[in-house]
């Protein structure tokens, strides 16, 4: 029998939920298609640092491994919890990555966003797994923030050429065509040159799954998918419903706080899905506003069923959210956070201009204008057809296709050593399509 084919997942999972997310979408995926592709029994871990994570399901034969968290703090980030230096926490981080990955001699190993992790703490790991012939791929959301920003990001970790070094292919999650981070140089010429768009990671997404309450199982789920109508008539009859959602909402509140004192239209109820990381004191204080037509609850198991059976969508503009809002006609308007990164407005008005979403910045929006915007759009269903949302079916296969070359190429790697010089890389299998640059928030400050 041949040997199972193992696949390691990494986010640094500094703030939300969103690299996690992502990262357990593409292992349902991954999961589901690989054995057919490679004709192996698949595995795998995902490396996290959220201790909310292992709340979240995963398939048969696949498991989290848990690191000592992170968060943002002015300069870079700071332990979340452990009693330790920010040095010593990266060189702890760094140990155990390192010892996972030996231990599991991964095919393929895949890094979220940001391509060596904390402080460098990955940098060490990718040359260990290339040594051993893994193939490595730095996977990205189609949109990263301005192009200065990120220039400057890249640099501070050794510049393009050395994270192209350290990738055999780098998956841009979007639709070129939407918006291509290669045409606005968010992702630099040495990168741009291993770079494949998969499109968006929207059909075929998993069950939430999580996270479940401290306790439960997944067993214990809401239904999903073709019975999220049976979901929405168990909590709100036979009524029907507008639903605001925030991620994982520790960013959410000033959105939430506008939600909640608008009004559904005739025959509706509103549900607010604040998300498990709104701060408990706010929470309670939505709560207690909502008026009689209006539902507030801090999470749910199935946030893309509600998505598909609610009337019209109010959200935020993170990747997830919006990958998972694609798969579905339900009318949206993308209310993008403010402030921290400009990723979200690029993103909410680049699928303006796609004919995907309607877009408001926090600004201008009050609850009387939300009002009028549910009014005007249940019952309005929203074609997104022509938008690729096929990633969670290409992904599989760029994955088969890296692991075959590196079997292929049979390398003379001896285990623990260094990767050999002149190793070579992947040559890219995508083309760039015609992309069309997004349009500035100043070209689209009237859209709505």
């Amino acid at each position: 029998m041949r040997r199972r084919l193992r696949v390691a997942l990494f986010s640094h999972d500094s703030l939300g939920l969103g690299h996690i997310r992502r990262n357990r979408a593409l292992a349902f995926a991954l999961a589901r298609d690989l054995p057919a592709l490679t004709g192996r029994e698949v595995s795998g871990l995902l490396i996290a640092s959220s201790p909310e994570a292992a709340r979240f399901d995963l398939p048969d034969g696949w498991d989290w491994v848990i690191l000592p968290g992170v968060t943002p703090a002015p300069g870079g980030y700071v332990p979340r919890a452990l009693a330790s230096s920010m040095q010593g926490l990266r060189a702890l981080r760094a140990a155990a990555i390192s010892a996972i990955l030996d231990q599991q001699r991964p095919e393929l190993f895949i890094v979220d966003r940001h391509p060596f992790g904390i402080g460098g703490e990955l940098a060490e790991a990718i040359d260990r797994v290339r040594g051993h012939g893994c193939r490595t791929v730095l996977g990205l959301r189609e949109v990263l923030d301005t192009p200065s920003v990120i220039a400057a990001e890249w640099e501070k970790v050794g510049g393009p050429a050395r994270v192209a070094d350290a990738f055999d292919e780098v998956w841009i999650y979007g639709d070129p065509d939407v918006y291509d981070p290669r045409s606005t140089g968010e992702v630099p010429a040495p990168l741009a040159s291993k770079a494949v768009t998969t499109g968006y990671l929207s059909q075929g997404r998993p069950a939430d799954g999580g996270p479940l309450p401290v306790g439960a199982d997944a067993a214990s789920a809401q239904p999903v998918g073709a019975e999220a109508a049976d979901t929405a008539e168990a909590e709100f009859g036979s009524q029907r419903f507008v639903l605001t959602c925030l991620g994982g909402g520790s960013d959410g509140g000033s959105l939430a706080s506008i939600a909640v004192d608008a009004q559904p239209p005739d025959g509706h109820r509103h549900l607010i899905v604040t998300g498990p990381q709104m701060d408990t004191e706010e929470f309670d204080r939505l709560r207690v506003r909502a008026g009689a037509t209006t539902t507030v609850i801090r999470h749910h198991q199935d946030i893309p069923g509600l998505v598909a059976s609610a009337e019209a969508v109010v959200c935020m503009g993170g990747y997830n959210t919006l990958a998972e809002l694609m798969a579905t006609d339900t009318p949206a308007l993308v209310v993008p956070r403010k402030g921290h990164r400009a990723e979200q407005p690029r993103r909410a008005f680049a699928l303006v201009a796609a004919g995907a979403v309607d877009a408001h910045t926090i600004d201008s929006l009050d609850a009387e204008v939300l009002s009028e915007w549910f009014a005007g759009r249940v019952g309005r269903p929203t074609d997104r057809s022509h938008i690729d949302l096929s990633g969670l079916t290409t992904v599989p296969r760029l994955a088969a296709e890296l692991i075959a070359d590196a079997r292929a190429e049979a390398p003379a790697f001896v285990p623990e050593a260094a990767p050999t010089a002149g190793h070579r890389p992947t040559a890219p299998r995508g083309t760039a399509s015609s992309a069309r640059l997004p349009i500035t928030l100043e070209e689209t400050s009237h859209a709505v």
